[in-house]
Parts: structure tokens; C-alpha cells; sequence
């Protein structure tokens, strides 16, 4: 069933309209220091603001545990968006009644951090009420955060006319074609600490790809299924099993060789080794230029790839030319590329090749159980019928 548009919606002027943002934004210094998830917002404010509706935007950053915490203030947030818009943005206490009715048609406010009240998490009846008192429609366009049943992706569609925000759309169009009819062959690549994190989207997709590239330290997990040593790097005991199991479907490609070195740091001396040698008291950062090859090879052939997760810890120059070559293959396909959000969309966007891929996604977990379970908790509340 496809989400309801923001066409969808009671005609803008005038209307209070509720928007649900991914303010998760990494921030230095108190200023936002990556702000994809704040620009591929603003199609979807322009459209409002540009049609006079009074937008209550809200969202949430880090993890606050139910209290306000100066540090998770989505202060840096309000004043980027204001940046973008080119307009005010106040800054508005999550605890304001009926914050909509101080906004005039063609305005816009950002509500603190919803995470500074444990209703959020909780999905607390009482605070939705809070959220939509005083708005007559809402709006999801937080991709990243749709995989939560919090009560700001929930709650809302019960209580207001609501739609999916052009973004939200997108995302939705990419990944959901990678589960209906991918074309073929179809290869993923997915990188990143620990195996356990990604299990559920690995089965997933060694069900649905022709080959499924693994990188990153959840490699050794399965190198050590295959019974290599693998020194120091970072293993899962529990999952090995698993990975085996993994392995013995002929689908996955794991590494060759390792960057390795005695210590994670910028100035490390490195090394390159077999997989199936990695010295004692050594630790593997980073895919080995044979893997990295080959991977490329591997995507360069393919009609449809998805990418999350680094080959290694791109963050330090020893260990990033891994992750590098990999980007840059998905960059050079000529098939169709959708890169997950996190860490992965981070190293396109460090190493210029962002623009070179058919979908950057803003959502990492989202992303993953979107892949794993075809749906999100947020994508069936909007498909519920408008109140």
C-alpha cells in the first residue's frame, strides 16, 4: 500500500502542521558538523512554508535518558536550520502548550529535544496528545528514526491527517525496489564492528543477493569460522556458528588479506597479511588491497548494489584505503547504488564521491530492518487510514 503524500493533506495555508525531523546530527564545538539529515529535509519545509502552513518541527538528538541535558540541546540544530531556510527558527521548550499557536502561516519552530521527556521512548499516550495539541496534520520525515515505536512516529497518524515527507518517499523508493525486483546480479557490501549488529540483514540479503561482500571487523567473526588465526582483531565467540552457516551458502565473499597493525592509531605501523595470518598480538584494521580488488570487481559487474557499513577505520588514514576503494567502486557501477546512512554515508561524503551514488540514505538501522523485515514502525502508522 503506498504512503499517503503531503498533496494528501487539508490544504496548507494557514494549517498547523506537525513534522517529525532526523535531528540526530553529529556536532563539534556546538555547531553541526554533518548536516545531510537537516538539507534533505527541506523540500518538504519549503513545500509547507512556501504554502503558508504554521510548521511545528521536532526531533531528537543523542540519547537522553527522559531529562533535559544541556549538551543533547537541539540548539546547533535550530540555528543550521535557520541557515538553510533563511529564516527564524526559535528554539521552543518541549513543555510549551500548544507551541503551533505562536507561529504565524509561512513560519516555523523547532521543539526542544523530544528525548528530554521519557514519554518519547515510551510511546506515552499523554505525550503524543502534547505533540499534536494545537496541529492539524503531521508529517514523518524521519527516515532514520522510523524504525522506533517512539511516540513522536506512532503516535501522531492515529490522531491527524498525515504523510510521508519527500524524503521519507525517497528512501522508501529506493530501498523498498532493492526487496521487490532488484536488478541482477545484486550485490551487497556490508562492513562494521560486530556481526551480531547486522545478523538479521545478513540472512536477509544472502537470501535475496547473488553475493554479499563482508568487510569491516565483523570479518574476523567469520574468518575464524573458517578456523584462521586472527590475532587481537575483534571476534564473537557466539556467533561464529553462525557465520559458518553463513559461509556454507557459497554467497559470501569475506577478506584475503588485512591491513593489520599492533595498535588503532593514526600513526600505526602497518602491515599487509594473509587473512589466515594475522601475527599474535597483532589486530586487522582494514580490508588488504587484494580484497579490495576483488570487491571492486565483484560491484563493478553488478546491476543493483547496496552498501552499509566501512571495510575498515576509515576515520585514520593507516586503515581508510579500504573503504576508499570500495566507495569508490560503488561510485564507478553503473547499476543502481543505494549506500546506507551512518558510517557509510560519512566516508562517501569525506572521500567527494557522495553525489556519485543513485541514493545516499539518511538512516543506518532504518535502513538494515527496512532490509531485514520489508517494513518499519513508522511506515505502518502512515499507511493507517487519515483520522
Amino acid at each position: 500500500m503506498p504512503l499517503p503524500r503531503l498533496e494528501d493533506l487539508p490544504p496548507a495555508e494557514g494549517t498547523a502542521v506537525l513534522v517529525r525531523v532526523d535531528c540526530n546530527v553529529p556536532l563539534a564545538d556546538g555547531q553541526v558538523v554533518d548536516d545531510l539529515r537537516l538539507t534533505t529535509t527541506l523540500p518538504t519545509l519549503g513545500w509547507l512554508l512556501d504554502r503558508g502552513a504554521r510548521v511545528v518541527t521536532c526531533g531528537h538528538l543523542g540519547r537522553p535518558k527522559g531529562a533535559p541535558d544541556p549538551a543533547a540541546s537541539l540548539a546547533p540544530v535550530a540555528a543550521r536550520l535557520a541557515e538553510l531556510l533563511a529564516v527564524d527558527v526559535p528554539l521552543t521548550p518541549l513543555d510549551t502548550a500548544e507551541p503551533a499557536a505562536a507561529v504565524e502561516p509561512g513560519g516555523i519552530i523547532l521543539l526542544e529535544n523530544l528525548r528530554f521527556d521519557a514519554g518519547e521512548t515510551a510511546n506515552d499516550p499523554a505525550f503524543v496528545d502534547r505533540l499534536v495539541a494545537g496541529c492539524d496534520a503531521y508529517v514523518n520525515e524521519a527516515f532514520g528514526a522510523s524504525h522506533r515505536a517512539h511516540a513522536s512516529i506512532v503516535g501522531p497518524p492515529p490522531r491527524r491527517p498525515h504523510a510521508a515527507g519527500r524524503l521519507l518517499e525517497a528512501e522508501v523508493a529506493a530501498l523498498g525496489g532493492l526487496l521487490a525486483d532488484p536488478a541482477r546480479p545484486f550485490v551487497a557490501i556490508l562492513g562494521g564492528a560486530k556481526v551480531s549488529d547486522k545478523l538479521g540483514v545478513l540472512d536477509a540479503l544472502v537470501a535475496r543477493c547473488d553475493r554479499v561482500l563482508v568487510g569491516g571487523a565483523m570479518a574476523f567473526t567469520f574468518l575464524v569460522a573458517q578456523g584462521h588465526p586472527v590475532g587481537e582483531s575483534l571476534v564473537e565467540p557466539d556467533r561464529v556458528e553462525e557465520c559458518g552457516r553463513l559461509l556454507a551458502t557459497g554467497r559470501v565473499q569475506i577478506p584475503t588479506d588485512i591491513v593489520a597493525a599492533a595498535a588503532r592509531r593514526a600513526d600505526a605501523v602497518t602491515k599487509v597479511v594473509a587473512a589466515d595470518a594475522i601475527p599474535a598480538g597483532w589486530s586487522g584494521f582494514d580490508i588488504g588491497p587484494g580484497t579490495a580488488a576483488a570487491f571492486a570487481d565483484t560491484i563493478a559487474d553488478a546491476a543493483t548494489v547496496v552498501w552499509n557499513g566501512p571495510m575498515g577505520v576509515f576515520e585514520l588514514e593507516p586503515f581508510a584505503a579500504g573503504t576508499r576503494a570500495v566507495a569508490q567502486a560503488v561510485a564507478d557501477c553503473r547499476g543502481f547504488t543505494v549506500v546506507g546512512g551512518g558510517d557509510s554515508a560519512a566516508a562517501l561524503r569525506a572521500f567527494g564521491l557522495a553525489d556519485a551514488v543513485d541514493h545516499l540514505s539518511t538512516g543506518g538501522g532504518a535502513s538494515l530492518e527496512l532490509l531485514e523485515r520489508g517494513d518499519l514502525p513508522g511506515l505502518a502508522a502512515l499507511r493507517e487510514p487519515n483520522p
